[in-house]
């Protein structure tokens, strides 16, 4: 009898188990998805906003989107330094990589960066420019376009 006992005691406990084993798995799996799709939900700040949520930014690193300020794009040793405005909000940003070809002002770009603590710069290591008439068609208000028809 005792011998009966345990092995429906053992049967009981091995469907138990991967119950348990499953929650834990799907659990994980629900984890990663949530923090993946999190952090692609919000692909950028524009300029404007990303300055309004400086604080609560901090040096992390983000994507911010907005118009390369005409006048003041200047090539460094050790990259491209430029402004960048959105929205009468303009940011300085400190670029140590090689910018696209179609990078030129008046342009929309994306930098991939963090403000630096104590100015009021944005160092980046990476440009990506917006170049696609169909991303003002569906963002208006984001971008103006150029005379030239760039954005």
């Amino acid at each position: 009898m005792a011998v009966a006992s345990a092995r429906s005691r053992g049967r009981l406990e091995h469907p138990r188990r991967l119950w348990v084993v499953g929650v834990i798995i799907v659990a994980a799996i629900g984890f990663l998805l949530a923090k993946g799709l999190g952090s692609s939900i919000n692909y950028f700040e524009t300029v404007n906003q990303a300055v309004a949520l400086r604080s609560s930014l901090g040096t992390t690193t983000f994507r911010m989107e907005g118009v390369v300020v005409r006048g003041t794009v200047h090539q460094t040793s050790r990259g491209t330094d430029f402004s960048m405005r959105s929205h009468g909000v303009t940011v300085p940003v400190v670029n140590t990589s090689s910018p696209p070809q179609l990078f030129a002002p008046g342009r929309a770009v994306v930098v991939v960066g963090h403000f630096a603590r104590g100015t009021d710069k944005f160092l980046s290591n990476e440009i990506m420019v917006k170049h696609s008439a169909n991303y003002v068609a569906a963002h208006p208000n984001r971008v103006k376009p150029g005379a030239n028809g760039s954005s």
